[in-house]
């Protein structure tokens, strides 16, 4: 018998079916290809039938160049394709979550509450910021959409409700946005997957502020434990359930 991975003479079955270019690592594009995540072949969703969407912490913070976490340059893109899944899943009438630190903006959180984050000579706001920890405008959330509030914890389910609440809602599958990709985005999704939710992630609606960063763990995340996927093709799924 043949060791798993491995064709009759020998080499290796390439990512996904399809013969990787030499010096290409499969599925991360180089730099001159964009930004986006770059599988060139994209599997078919395999999910449940009642999705929800979370949006991982689309707020100022990450979303305002004047914040030392901001990234504009790769979220202001990945606001304007939330807002378009967005308006889809509320036309469909598909349960959205939201999450953010406090419900306070202002909250200054105890040492215990901030954690061990490895954050030593990030500069600090401006004092004349106003507080980061609010989504921003163009997906403010509506009065019938909860907002889980995480404390500093990455994953929107630690210590929180949100596996409760998408089970009284009847939820088997949890589509993943936000920021950032290899922080918060990768943490909720890896405990979606633990709580045994299908997963799938549309790389549009999600972006860090490393490229590198941003594309493995997408590739990672698609290996194991979600479908990532173009936007385009999440919302014909979602429009064929």
């Amino acid at each position: 018998m043949l060791p798993r991975g491995l064709l009759p003479n020998g080499r290796r079955v390439p990512l996904a079916g399809r013969h990787t270019p030499r010096g290409r690592r499969p599925g991360i594009s180089p730099p001159d290809r964009g930004t986006t995540f770059s599988g060139d072949e994209f599997r078919a969703i395999s999910a449940g039938t009642s999705p929800a969407l979370i949006v991982v912490d689309m707020t100022l913070a990450f979303v305002d160049g004047r914040w030392p976490t901001g990234c504009p340059e790769t979220a202001r893109p990945a606001v304007d394709a939330n807002a378009r899944l967005l308006d889809e899943m509320r036309r469909l009438g598909h349960p959205v979550y939201f999450t953010k630190l406090y419900a306070d903006p202002g909250h200054v959180p105890f040492p215990g509450q901030k954690g061990r984050w490895k954050t030593v000579g990030r500069r600090p706001p401006g004092d004349d910021l106003p507080p980061g920890d609010v989504i921003v405008d163009e997906l403010a959330p509506r009065p019938d959409e909860l907002v889980i509030c995480k404390s500093h914890k990455p994953s929107g389910f630690f210590g929180t409700e949100l596996a409760a609440l998408l089970v009284y809602d009847r939820v088997d599958t949890v589509v993943v946005t936000g920021l950032t990709t290899s922080g918060c985005v990768r943490a909720t999704a890896a405990d979606a997957f633990q709580y045994d939710f299908d997963v799938v992630i549309p790389f549009e609606c999600v972006a860090d502020r490393s490229q590198i960063s941003h594309k493995v763990n997408l590739l990672d995340l698609h290996m194991k434990y979600a479908d990532v996927a173009p936007l385009d093709h999440v919302i014909d799924w979602l429009n064929s359930l």
